[in-house]
C-alpha cells in the first residue's frame, strides 16, 4: 500500500474510533474554502464542514451573511474567516486564495457554490442574461482554481479536493433555463478536466447535479426573493401564477421516489462525502442528488 493510500485509511479508522464526544472530524486539520456560502446550500456547507473539523473560508457575495456564518462556526468552536465580494470580479480570485493563506498558510478543499438563476424563455433571452450566467457558474470557478493552482498541485501527501456544483438542469436541460442549463453543463466537462490535469498531484476533482432542494432558488418567485448583482436587480425563485402558491407536494414530486424536496443539510452531506476520505478514489464523477428524480 502506498503511503498516500495508507495515510486515507489512517485517517477513516482514527474517525471511526474517534471519542463520541470528542471527534477528530472527517476534515480535521484541512482548509476548504466555499464560495457562496452565506446561507443555502453553501452557508450549510460551511457549518458542517467546520463541524467536521475543517477551518472554513466563508465567501458570499453579502458580507453580512458571510460573517454571520464564519462567527456561527467559530462559536461552534470551529475556525473560519470571511472574505466577501463577488466571484466574478477579476481581482476577487487572487484576494480570496490570499487571504486563505495568510489566515490558514494552505489549501485542501474548494467549493465552487456561488450561483444565482436568471430565468427567461429563449427567444426573450438577452446577450447579457446569458453572459451572466457563463461568468459566475464557469469563469468564476475557472478564475479562482487558476488562482489557486500553485496550493494545490502539491506532491505533500496532503488531502485535496475541490466540488463544482452543477445541476439536473445542465445535465437534462429545463424549460426556461437556456442560460442557466449551458452553464451548469459547462461545469460538468471543466470538472473532468481538471480531474485528469491534476490527478497526478492527488487532487480529486468531482461535481454535484442538485435536483430540487428547498432554497430561495426553488421557492415561488412571487415571495419576493431577490439578489443584486452589478447593480441588477434579479428576482430569485419559480413563477407560481396568479395563485401565488405552490402546486401540491403530489403534483411537484410525482416522479421523485422519494417524493419530496431535499434540504440544504442534505445537499450539504453530499458535498462532505465527495470532500471525505471515504471517496479518496472518486474523481471525475458527477453526483446526482435529486431524491431519485431522473432514475
Amino acid at each position: 500500500m502506498s503511503s498516500v493510500a495508507a495515510n486515507r485509511v489512517a485517517v477513516l479508522v482514527n474517525h471511526l474510533s474517534a471519542s463520541a464526544t470528542h471527534p477528530a472530524g472527517l476534515l480535521a486539520g484541512q482548509v476548504a474554502i466555499i464560495t457562496g456560502a452565506g446561507q443555502g446550500i453553501g452557508g450549510a456547507t460551511a457549518l458542517l464542514f467546520g463541524k467536521e473539523g475543517a477551518s472554513v473560508v466563508v465567501s458570499d457575495l453579502d458580507d453580512v451573511k458571510g460573517k454571520a456564518i464564519a462567527q456561527q462556526i467559530i462559536q461552534a468552536g470551529g475556525k473560519a474567516i470571511a472574505v466577501s465580494g463577488d466571484v466574478t470580479d477579476l481581482a476577487f480570485p487572487d484576494r480570496l486564495i490570499n487571504e486563505t493563506i495568510k489566515a490558514f498558510g494552505k489549501i485542501n478543499i474548494i467549493v465552487n457554490n456561488a450561483g444565482y438563476t436568471f430565468d427567461g424563455m429563449l427567444h426573450k433571452t438577452t446577450d447579457k442574461q446569458f453572459q451572466m450566467m457563463l461568468d459566475v457558474h464557469n469563469l468564476a470557478p475557472f478564475r479562482i482554481l487558476r488562482a489557486a493552482s500553485a496550493h494545490m498541485r502539491l506532491k505533500d501527501n496532503e488531502p485535496r479536493s475541490i466540488v463544482n456544483i452543477s445541476s439536473t438542469s445542465g445535465l437534462h436541460g429545463n424549460l426556461g433555463q437556456a442560460n442557466y442549463a449551458t452553464a451548469k453543463a459547462g461545469v460538468v466537462g471543466f470538472t473532468k478536466t481538471i480531474a485528469k490535469e491534476w490527478g497526478a498531484f492527488g487532487v480529486r476533482c468531482n461535481t454535484v447535479a442538485f435536483g430540487y432542494v428547498d432554497t430561495r432558488l426553488t421557492r415561488a418567485k412571487e415571495n419576493g426573493e431577490t439578489m443584486t448583482v452589478g447593480g441588477q436587480k434579479i428576482a430569485l425563485g419559480i413563477p407560481m401564477g396568479a395563485k401565488k402558491e405552490a402546486p401540491p407536494p403530489a403534483l411537484v414530486f410525482a416522479d421523485t421516489p422519494l417524493k419530496r424536496a431535499g434540504q440544504v443539510e442534505e445537499a450539504a452531506g453530499s458535498v462532505l462525502l465527495l470532500c471525505s476520505p471515504f471517496a479518496s478514489y472518486i474523481t471525475g464523477h458527477t453526483l446526482e442528488v435529486t431524491g431519485g428524480k431522473g432514475i
